[in-house]
C-alpha cells in the first residue's frame, strides 16, 4: 500500500477542496460522531474586552492546517523517528461550529456545552478551536462526567477574575469558573506574566483553590522536566492554550498580545512531556484573531501546535 494518498487518488493540494481541519472528513450530525478526535469551532468573541476578531479564529486555523495535510500517510518526525497522525492510529473528523447567538453570551455558551457533551457521549476527544477564552468555561463544564480532571492552562493572563461589573463569563473569567467545578481538582497555569488583567486578590484566590502559577521566566529557570514534575501525573488532563501565551513576535494575531512570551518549542516540548505523563482528554486553542496578522503566521503556529499535540496523544495511546 502506498504511503501517500495522492498516488492512488487526486493530488488534493492544500488550496483545493473543502477547508476542514487537516482536510479531515466532515461529520454534520453530532449524534453520529465516529472518530478518535472531533474538531469543533467555537467562533465566539463576545467575551473580549479589547480587540475583537477571534470569532474568525476557527476558520483561519482550519485553513492553516491544510498546509500540513498534503497527501501524507502520517507525519514523520526524524528527531523522534516516529510517524505521527497515521490514519490507523487516529481518526479525525470536523464537526463544524457551535451555534453562536450574537449578543446572547449565555445561550452561546449553552450551545457550546451541548455540542461538547455530544462529542464526549460518542467517545471522541474534543479539539476546540476558539473564539476568545470565555469559551473554555462551558467546554470544561461539559467534562463533568469525565472527572476528576486537572486543567493545564497556557496563557499570558491568569483569567481568574470572579466578577467585574456583572461580567462572570468573559475571557477574563474561565479559570475562576473552572475552579468552581467539582470535577476540576486543580489548575496549573503556565506562562503568566507581568501586566495582567488579574489583581493580587485574584492570584491569592487562585492559589487558595489549588492553582500552581508559573511565569515564562519561572519555566525557563526550572526547565521543562521540573515543571512537569509539579503537575500531578497519571491522571486526566484538560489542556487550554491561549495563543497570547506565545510571544507576539511569533504570534501577533491576537486581541491581547503580551511581550515576554513562549517560543514554539518551549510549549511543544512541554506538551509532549504532559502527554506522556497523563491522559489529555480534551484540548482547546483560543484567541487567534487573524485580522491582526496579514501573514497568517499565528494561525499556522496554532495549526502546527495542535497537529503535533494530537500526534503525541495518540502515539502514546497506540
Amino acid at each position: 500500500m502506498s504511503e501517500f494518498e495522492y498516488e492512488k487518488g487526486p493530488l488534493n493540494l492544500p488550496f483545493v477542496g473543502h477547508c476542514t481541519f487537516m482536510k479531515s472528513q466532515v461529520c454534520t450530525d453530532l449524534d453520529k460522531v465516529d472518530a478518535d478526535v472531533a474538531v469543533l469551532g467555537v467562533p465566539n468573541d463576545m467575551g473580549g474586552q479589547y480587540r475583537s476578531g477571534a470569532r474568525f479564529g476557527p476558520r483561519s486555523i482550519r485553513e492553516a492546517s491544510t498546509l500540513f495535510s498534503f497527501g501524507h500517510g502520517g507525519a514523520y518526525d526524524h528527531e523522534d523517528d516516529i510517524t505521527y497522525l497515521r490514519e490507523k492510529d487516529v481518526k479525525i473528523v470536523d464537526v463544524g461550529d457551535a451555534d453562536i447567538i450574537h449578543t446572547d453570551m449565555m445561550q452561546s455558551h449553552n450551545n457550546t456545552e451541548a455540542a461538547v457533551r455530544k462529542i464526549l457521549k460518542n467517545k471522541a476527544m474534543p479539539l476546540i478551536l476558539g473564539g476568545d477564552h470565555s469559551i473554555t468555561a462551558p467546554v470544561i463544564k461539559a467534562f463533568d462526567s469525565r472527572g476528576p480532571i486537572h486543567v493545564i492552562h497556557f496563557d499570558a493572563h491568569l483569567d481568574f477574575v470572579d466578577e467585574r461589573h456583572g461580567v462572570r463569563y468573559g475571557h477574563g473569567n474561565p479559570m475562576k469558573r473552572a475552579s468552581e467545578m467539582n470535577h476540576v481538582t486543580g489548575i496549573t497555569h503556565l506562562g503568566i506574566r507581568n501586566v495582567s488583567s488579574s489583581s493580587r486578590k485574584d492570584y491569592e484566590s487562585a492559589r487558595q483553590s489549588g492553582s500552581d502559577i508559573l511565569s515564562v521566566r519561572d519555566i525557563r529557570r526550572l526547565g521543562k522536566v521540573k515543571v512537569c514534575k509539579r503537575i500531578p501525573a497519571h491522571i486526566n488532563y484538560y489542556v487550554t492554550i491561549d495563543i497570547d501565551g506565545f510571544d507576539p513576535s511569533i504570534a501577533p494575531g491576537t486581541g491581547t498580545p503580551s511581550h515576554g512570551g513562549f517560543l514554539y518549542y518551549e510549549v511543544l516540548e512541554l506538551l509532549q512531556l504532559i502527554a506522556r505523563q497523563g491522559n489529555i482528554i480534551g484540548l482547546d486553542l483560543v484567541e487567534v484573531a487573524p485580522a491582526y496578522d496579514p501573514a497568517d503566521v499565528t494561525a499556522i503556529l496554532a495549526a502546527q501546535l495542535l497537529m503535533n499535540t494530537i500526534g503525541y496523544i495518540f502515539h502514546k495511546n497506540n
